[in-house]
């Protein structure tokens, strides 16, 4: 009975991770927390810019690099080893061809390699050292998205 209470105790403190809160709520508080960091931010172009091709206008939302920020670390710690070209695919979608049908389209490059590059440089994800290529989540980044899943949970 010990035995199995001691295990019960391991189990409630390691559920607070990013699955017990909704992913939307996840990433608008890492969005806010990403905005604290000095070297993640949007550059001279972003506002004037697609998120892709298959997009007919520039994103809505002022704060989008943000947000585009936040879910990139959190793709790249629940897929645990990413490069851009797989967060191409993630963020593509279908390009509306007026009579002809629609055909999917991957997402900007450039938008998602300035956003990886930042993470990098803010020291939340580091290049895969060993195995297959892409981008790998630090113990920081880890530490970042716990404590803003556990602010969305409370």
């Amino acid at each position: 009975m010990q035995k199995l209470l001691k295990y019960s105790y391991f189990l409630n403190l390691t559920m607070g991770g990013i699955n017990d809160v909704p992913a939307d709520a996840l990433i608008s508080s890492l969005a806010e927390e990403l905005k604290k960091k000095e070297s993640i931010k949007p550059p001279e172009w972003a506002p004037y810019v697609k998120t892709g091709v298959h997009k007919e206008r520039t994103p809505e939302n002022p704060d989008w690099w943000y947000v585009r920020s936040a879910a990139v670390l959190r793709s790249i710690m629940l897929k645990k080893i990413v490069g851009v070209n797989r967060l191409r695919t993630k963020y593509g979608g279908k390009e509306r061809r007026g009579v002809k049908p629609a055909v999917f389209k991957k997402g900007s490059g450039s938008v998602i390699r300035k956003v990886v590059q930042q993470l990098e440089k803010a020291g939340l994800l580091t290049q895969n050292q060993k195995g297959k290529k892409g981008r790998v989540i630090t113990p920081e980044g880890m530490k970042l998205i716990d404590s803003a899943a556990k602010k969305v949970k409370v």
